[in-house]
């Protein structure tokens, strides 16, 4: 599977999708990763400010800075990706900033770095035992470590989406992402039997 253009929904979707293929897998997922983007969105809290909101009152707390930034391009490339479901995403991303601010701001930075690192260890273990122990495949970001870290938080979005609500970004987008998710991995295990046969 060649790599995707940048805002090419249906082939990032796949592209992810072909590494998270198993319900436990994703499951985890769908647990660990947002809690990554909001932990590292605590980290961020301590970067330099770009712009000063004291005349707003909000100096201490939101934080126009290296975090505001991380998060907003999260948020528009997830609203290009795709109008609806892309702006809950980008509601969300804002939101974990709001959040991780306030956060970081009432935890400081000594207790903040401690928190983060052990929520960031638990959610990272837990996403390489789902690969390991139930996907039974290297994680995505082994072959594409930005389209894996861009597209984690809205595929896991997505794949929540459409069980719950039948959400599709357009007709037949699953059909479509599922049709080429099953070449992929039948490609993969191809090459993996060529290699140990």
């Amino acid at each position: 599977m060649g790599k995707p253009g940048l805002f090419d929904l249906e082939n990032h979707f796949a592209f992810y999708g072909a590494y998270h293929s198993n319900p436990i897998n994703i499951l985890i997922h769908t647990l660990f990763v947002w809690p990554i983007f909001f932990t590292t969105l605590v980290l961020f809290y301590f970067t330099p400010t770009i712009y000063d909101l004291s005349p707003f009152g909000l100096d201490h707390v939101l934080v126009l800075n290296y975090g505001f930034i991380f998060a907003l391009i999260y948020a528009l490339f997830y609203v290009i990706l795709d109008k609806k479901a892309g702006s809950l995403a980008a509601l969300l991303c804002l939101a974990c900033w709001v959040g991780a601010s306030f956060l970081a701001a009432n935890l400081g930075y000594s207790l903040a770095w401690k928190v983060v690192l052990a929520a960031q260890l638990l959610c990272w273990t837990g996403q390489f035992i789902g690969h390991g122990v139930f996907e039974k495949r290297a994680p995505a970001l082994l072959d594409n470590l930005v389209q894996a870290f861009l597209m984690a938080p809205f595929f896991v979005l997505l794949e929540a989406l459409q069980p719950l609500f039948g959400y599709e970004p357009y007709t037949g987008f699953h059909a479509c992402v599922n049709a080429k998710i099953e070449a992929e991995i039948k490609e993969w295990k191809e090459n993996k039997q060529k290699k140990f046969s």
